[in-house]
């Protein structure tokens, strides 16, 4: 029985390097051994990323999780996720693959052209004979065949024994089994003739090492390929400089990137990338932000606004103060969340996971059968032909394929993802987001830029003796929207400052979330929001609410302002949409997707703009706690739906959705609601993960057809069943080469997302 640990309480999470695993039995191996570990909660392990991600109880040391995959034949080591240089160094398990590749090659070679040279050319055969004889002959076949077998193929020995004695055979065992029955049956013909029948006499030198030689380089080109659906990852780490010009002490020095402090002021020179997260503080350039939002057009910035690490001034030069360095710059986090998705496991996987766990103890008894049957019903030479066929079963059935055929296009999706301004903060959110069958969106950050602005003010008409004017309401207001954080009160804060009011000091503040603010200001309560905020408190806004009916058809947002019991303004508010908005919309529906807009605005003006960007579907006046509601409602109506919001008030409809999409403009990553997060700029990032999801899941279902339909396929055709009618076999080289095949096939469909036009 596995350890059971409280999942309420807090816990901790590793990931490991995992080396030497080869097939999904191998993942199910490293699995079953981490969460037997005393303390471990949960485990879940990548194939293509060699990695293991496990949750744990609070102090367990990595080095207890790492002897665990140890004692399971494998090796493995921590991995730091916010490494921020590139950690890709030479995998050295890879480099002892293509050592014993080189060896295994130069031994097969000679005796591939002495047995197949001999049987195709019989001067050659005889030629050979007569300068050496027979049974000198077969001795060096021997002992050529021994170094690749013991040699070469000591690895499959290793990890296939080991995971014997756990009594959970993977594809390590059956390469293993194929070759040993070869090799052992040769060695004895050549040792030991007289314990055979004459007709039986063959020896399987050639084949028992070009298996071994065919696999090596299954795994070398397989390893090649799986290296290559990590460089989304490897590309971003090196768009970090090495060095920064530090401006310190009124003296400019170069300094490595990593002693970079928080305050630093850096020089920027035209062509130069940024080195730290940082706030422009003199000069002006226009900046190439493509790497992390996949957008071409570079960025104006001027004093004030904000550069992240690892973009490009292409012109102008920059004075800028760090705001975040080392592994606190966004590009860091951009890094850590690919490496977090790219070790999930989706739940199309749990499917390969149930049928790997029994498929390599099947094919052993399918091999045994196999043997049994051209044994008693074969024809002669019966024996050698039972030894053949058993092993061209074993060697033909390796699972490796169904191991890889989700993990790889998980890796090669999100990198993808990653340099296209798209992260998958949970790598299962590729399988979900491909099934939504509607997208509802906030208004405010999302469809619209999130910068509103002040246009319009509107005065209430009053005795002249109690008269309020523009300056007044707006000074009066500004003051108290100086507590909130609502980018509605901050744009009637600039207006205020842009004209050069003086705000007032406000005592008794109080806040009502998508309603309004409250509180005293120079002897009077002063009350700025909704109208219903206002009725609330038992103001009568319907004086005002023709001109608020006008901005709202305008698309502008009102709001109100009331002085003790009387609302005295209304404010117009205009956020412009964002350039994208309505191309964004347009693409989701020519995907068949329904789209609706939830927002706390007003009918009217929620919508006017709903009608500007073409959605039909509108809830509008909805308060943060009832978006989830509204959530529910259209996953009721609709299925799987996602939810895009600004990631702070959308949090319990993000958390409620099937998929939560976060708008992070282009800094801050670090939602934590959200299974998806777009850092470039506008909305066409929400189609574009959609289509990341369908065409990885497209790409994940051909891969498993492959795998799949490969061994249910080869199987029997190597057991024997088409002999009977068309006298076909499957030579177990040919076996080997076909099991290679399929593994580099799946790997190779995979890679094939990096250019998918999305």
């Amino acid at each position: 029985m596995p350890p059971t640990s409280d999942r309420s309480a807090p816990s901790d999470h590793a990931t490991l390097r995992v080396t030497g695993m080869h097939c999904a039995t191998c993942v199910a191996g490293v699995e079953r051994a981490l969460r037997r570990t005393p303390g471990v909660r949960a485990a879940s392990v990548n194939l293509a990323a060699a990695s293991a991600a496990v949750e744990t109880d609070p102090g367990i040391d990595t080095e207890t999780l790492a002897e665990a995959i140890r004692k399971a034949g494998y090796d493995a080591e921590t991995v730091d996720l916010n490494a921020t240089t590139d950690d890709h160094t030479p995998d050295p398990e890879h480099a002892r693959l293509r050592r014993n590749l080189t060896l295994a090659a130069v031994c097969t070679a000679p005796l591939v052209v002495i047995e197949m040279g001999g049987h195709l050319v019989p001067a050659f055969h005889h030629a050979i004979m007569g300068a050496m004889g027979e049974r000198p002959l077969r001795f060096v076949l021997l002992t050529l065949a021994a170094i690749v077998q013991f040699g070469s193929g000591r690895r499959f020995y290793t990890t296939g024994l080991a995971s014997f004695r756990r009594l959970a055979p993977d594809m390590n065992a059956l390469v293993m089994l194929g070759t040993s029955a070869a090799f052992a049956y040769s060695a004895l013909v050549t040792i030991a003739p007289a314990l055979l029948p004459e007709g039986s006499r063959h020896v399987y030198f050639e084949a028992s090492a070009v298996i071994i030689t065919l696999v090596l380089l299954g795994r070398h080109l397989e390893a090649s390929a799986r290296g290559r659906t990590s460089g989304a990852i490897r590309a971003l780490l090196k768009l970090r400089p090495a060095t920064a010009r530090v401006r310190r002490d009124g003296r400019e020095t170069d300094l490595p990137a990593e002693q970079l402090r928080v305050g630093d002021e850096i020089v920027v020179r035209p062509g130069e990338r940024i080195a730290a997260d940082a706030e422009v503080i003199e000069g002006e350039a226009f900046v190439d932000e493509s790497m992390l939002t996949g957008e071409p057009e570079p960025q104006r910035r001027t004093p004030g606004d904000r550069v992240v690490g690892g973009t490009v001034a292409q012109s102008g030069s920059l004075i800028i103060r760090a705001t975040g360095v080392g592994r606190d710059t966004v590009l860091s986090q951009v890094v850590r969340t690919v490496r977090e998705a790219q070790a999930a496991k989706l739940p199309i996987q749990t499917l390969v996971d149930r049928v790997t766990s029994v498929f390599v103890p099947v094919v052993i008894v399918i091999a045994a059968i196999t043997f049994i049957v051209w044994q008693l019903l074969g024809p002669e030479p019966a024996f050698a032909m039972a030894v053949s066929n058993a092993v061209a079963v074993l060697i033909i059935a390796c699972p490796c394929a169904m191991g890889l055929a989700t993990p790889t296009s998980i890796m090669v999706a999100t990198g993808r993802g990653a340099t296209l301004g798209v992260l998958f903060r949970r790598g299962d959110a590729l399988q979900r987001i491909a099934s939504v069958q509607g997208v509802l969106l906030d208004k405010t950050g999302t469809l619209t830029a999130g910068a509103p602005s002040l246009t319009d003010v509107v005065l209430r008409a009053q005795s002249p003796h109690e008269r309020t004017t523009e300056h007044q309401a707006l000074r009066l207001a500004a003051s108290v929207e100086t507590r909130s954080e609502h980018p509605l009160a901050r744009a009637v804060v600039a207006e205020a400052e842009s004209r050069g009011l003086a705000l007032s000091t406000i005592t008794a503040f109080e806040s009502r979330p998508a309603r309004g603010v409250r509180a005293r200001v120079e002897g009077a309560h002063v009350s700025v929001g909704s109208a219903a905020w206002l009725r609330e408190l038992g103001i009568d806004p319907d004086p005002l609410e023709p001109d608020a009916d006008r901005f709202a058809a305008a698309g502008k947002t009102p709001v109100f302002v009331a002085i003790g019991a009387n609302a005295v303004a209304c404010f117009a508010i205009s956020d412009p949409l964002k350039p994208d908005a309505e191309e964004s919309v347009r693409t989701l529906h020519a995907m068949r997707l329904t789209t609706e807009l939830v927002t706390g605005d007003r009918e009217r003006t929620a919508r006017a703009i709903a009608g500007r960007v073409g959605i039909s579907r509108v809830r509008s006046e909805v308060l943060p706690e009832q978006k989830a509601e509204a959530v529910r409602d259209a996953q009721r109506e609709l299925g799987p739906v996602a939810f895009v919001g600004d990631g702070i008030n959308d949090a319990p409809a993000l958390a409620t959705a099937d998929v939560g999409i976060a708008i992070a403009a282009g800094t801050d990553v670090a939602i934590e609601s959200a299974d998806v997060v777009l850092i470039a700029p506008g909305v066409m990032g929400v189609p574009r993960a959609i289509r990341i999801g369908r065409a990885t899941m497209r790409n994940i279902r051909q891969n498993l057809f492959w795998a799949f339909a490969y061994n249910a396929a080869l199987i029997p055709v190597a057991a024997g069943v088409l002999y009977p009618l068309t006298g076909w076999l499957l030579n177990p080289m040919l076996a080997a080469g076909a099991m290679s095949l399929s593994s580099v096939s799946v790997v190779a469909n995979a890679l094939r997302l990096r250019r998918v036009r999305i």
